[in-house]
């Protein structure tokens, strides 16, 4: 028998980086919408909140997601990995998941060649979401 994490006292946020793996999956479909970074800042108003919060690396701060968008996450339900170093959240996706306007992050199916094939529909226009980035 494996030992059980005590997670009252929280997950080890505090290697190397601070950072830890956050995927975010559809609570109803199971489909992978997207992976982001959480820091504990991040979890703990994710606990809090029951929205997703994750932490930019590209930004250097929390990122709400939604915040800019209206594509928010709003947490169903909260898994740990059996090492509690990977976080996954089962969430209820409002609007597109990925900055590029699609449901989910993973709109691209990748074959034996190695070549890339858009394979989802874009819900959004992200120029129209974000503005132009000129």
């Amino acid at each position: 028998m494996t030992d059980v994490p005590d997670f009252q006292k929280g997950l080890p946020f505090d290697g190397t980086s601070g950072l830890l793996p956050a995927i975010a999956q559809d609570s109803v479909t199971g489909r992978v919408l997207m992976m982001a970074w959480m820091d504990q800042q991040a979890w703990q108003e994710t606990l809090s909140s029951g929205a997703a919060v994750y932490f930019s690396r590209s930004r250097g701060k929390l990122w709400r997601k939604g915040e800019t968008s209206g594509h928010r996450q709003q947490v169903k339900e909260i898994r740990v990995d059996c090492d509690a170093d990977s976080i996954l959240l089962k969430v209820e996706q409002t609007g597109a998941a990925c900055h590029e306007g699609y449901a989910s992050c993973f709109f691209r199916s990748i074959d034996e060649d190695g070549a890339a094939t858009i394979t989802d529909d874009r819900l959004v226009d992200p120029a129209q979401v974000y503005g132009s980035k000129k």
